[in-house]
């Protein structure tokens, strides 16, 4: 892995506080605030620490679902039967989150999707989970291999209700790159997360992410909570000019949960200063080519790259362009080939993916021969 030390000279002069993250603390047991699109951690507060998902584990049955979707096995349209199980296990009579659905009736995927979505329903998570594989066990199963396929390497899914089982964890870190899968992957149906409402059977409820109607930018994405593990949400908001996914998880109450995923969400949209580092089309920096028809390749963006930084006195700022190398040609124009990591007071704070900004073909006999006998002396500086 080759770096290109401190960089961004224009940026010299000015001067960043220490990591804010230190200025923000949360009643939540755990918690993590993230960057949507590249996944930078903003805070984190035992983010790796197994805990119980309850409601929130809804969000992998819907990932499963909307990728049974995009695969064309499933539509919106096709409707599922509501099995006994389903209805004596998510219904009304268990005391738990439910659509109301009736015992032997048919129900739209879309409206399934919705319930889970919007009112948590236990019942409608079971008949999709029934419908699409047969049983929960099985759809259990699709669960954890699509959760492997994200990346989501400390969580175990055991049914697709969240409801309370040993063998079922996950961590905040994974439910917010679980939450970045999503939004990512699936925008053209991220509108049911912000639904306030649905009725099914005559039973009108309101959506359990209260922050959705407090007018703050919240978008998504879920809540929940079990007596063992408190309760928690998963959130979301545009708000600051970037998207942000917050988690938070162990708080005593629905108020409490509220408040304290309303102000982690709020201050990572308000502590932080958009900074316009480099323009569309501008060279970051340039990576070594071995053996190619140039020794170098130049280094931009996928457009304007914008900086995230905390607000405040400023002193903190580094950054650095990561990649492995040297490059090997051909190198492709608009292949991304590198990384932008930005720093505050050694802490990593934005990463932002580099892009050979030409192509560079195979060289002849002599380039190849002098970078061969460049690394054989020298080893590849």
């Amino acid at each position: 892995m080759k770096r290109l030390g401190t960089i961004l000279a224009f940026l010299v002069a000015l001067t960043f506080p220490a990591w804010a993250q230190a200025e923000f603390d949360t009643q939540a047991k755990f918690a993590i605030l993230m960057d949507q699109e590249t996944g930078t951690v903003i805070f984190q507060k035992d983010a790796d620490l197994p805990m119980e998902p309850a409601s929130m584990a809804k969000l992998m049955t819907i990932a499963v679902v909307f990728n049974e979707i995009r695969t064309g096995r499933v539509s919106f349209a096709d409707e599922f039967f509501v099995s006994e199980h389903a209805w004596r296990t998510g219904g009304a009579a268990s005391g738990g989150s439910t659509m109301f659905a009736d015992l032997n009736s048919k129900i739209s995927v879309e409206n399934l999707i919705r319930s889970v979505i919007i009112q948590s329903g236990n019942d409608a998570a079971i008949i999709l989970a029934e419908g699409i594989a047969g049983s929960e066990g099985s759809f259990a199963a699709m669960m954890n291999e699509l959760g492997e396929e994200i990346g989501l390497t400390d969580s175990h899914f055991t049914n697709p209700t969240g409801l309370p089982d040993p063998d079922m964890h996950v961590t905040a870190r994974d439910l917010a790159d679980l939450a970045r899968y999503l939004i990512g992957e699936f925008p053209q149906y991220y509108h049911y997360f912000s639904e306030p409402e649905m009725e099914w059977n005559g039973i009108k409820q309101p959506n359990r992410n209260s922050l959705i109607e407090m007018g703050i930018g919240v978008d998504g994405l879920k809540t929940g909570h079990t007596e063992a593990a408190g309760y928690g949400s998963v959130i979301s908001t545009e708000e600051g000019g970037r998207r942000l996914i917050a988690v938070v998880h162990g708080l005593t109450s629905m108020s409490q949960r509220a408040e304290e995923g309303r102000k982690l969400i709020t201050w990572g949209a308000r502590a932080f200063e958009r900074v316009a580092a480099y323009a569309d089309n501008a060279v970051v920096a340039y990576a070594d080519v071995y053996g190619g028809e140039s020794g170098n390749v130049g280094l931009i963006g996928n457009g304007e790259i914008a900086l995230y930084l905390p607000r405040g006195s400023r002193k903190c700022l580094s950054a650095e362009v990561h990649y492995t190398g040297p490059l090997l040609p051909p190198v492709v124009e608009g292949e991304q080939v590198a990384e932008l990591q930005v720093f505050c007071d050694d802490r990593l704070v934005q990463v932002a993916p580099l892009y050979a900004a030409e192509s560079v073909e195979k060289g002849g006999i002599v380039r190849q021969a002098t970078d061969a006998l460049r690394q054989l002396a020298l080893g590849w500086l």
